[in-house]
């Protein structure tokens, strides 16, 4: 009898996430867990393969073999680049510093 593991796959959109627990047989593969929790009729967006997928926020390969406990989360692209964002939040910042230095002057 093989032994089953307990594992969850998760989603997430701006709004809510999706969890989903499943067991798969032990030596089972992240793309095995995908298929047997059923993500892809819930979040049909989520099914190409081009979708990167990790483990507890760790990149990972579909054919990489989960453990028991593991979550596996499917990755949304990035509508912003973090770096990119922050700069202009610091900009935004200074100038209004500036701003507030020359009306005082």
């Amino acid at each position: 009898m093989t032994a089953l593991l307990a594992v969850e796959v998760v989603y997430a959109l701006p709004g809510r996430q999706t969890v989903l627990p499943v067991q798969v047989a032990q030596g089972a593969s992240v793309a095995d867990a995908l298929v047997a929790s059923g993500i892809f009729a819930v979040h049909p967006e989520a099914s190409g393969a081009d979708v990167p997928v990790g483990i507890f926020g760790r990149v990972v390969t579909r054919d990489h073999r989960v453990e028991e406990g593991d979550r596996i989360e499917l990755y949304r692209p990035l509508v912003a680049d973090p770096k990119a964002s922050r700069n202009a939040r610091v900009a935004k910042k200074r100038s209004a510093r500036e701003s507030a230095r020359n009306m005082r002057a």
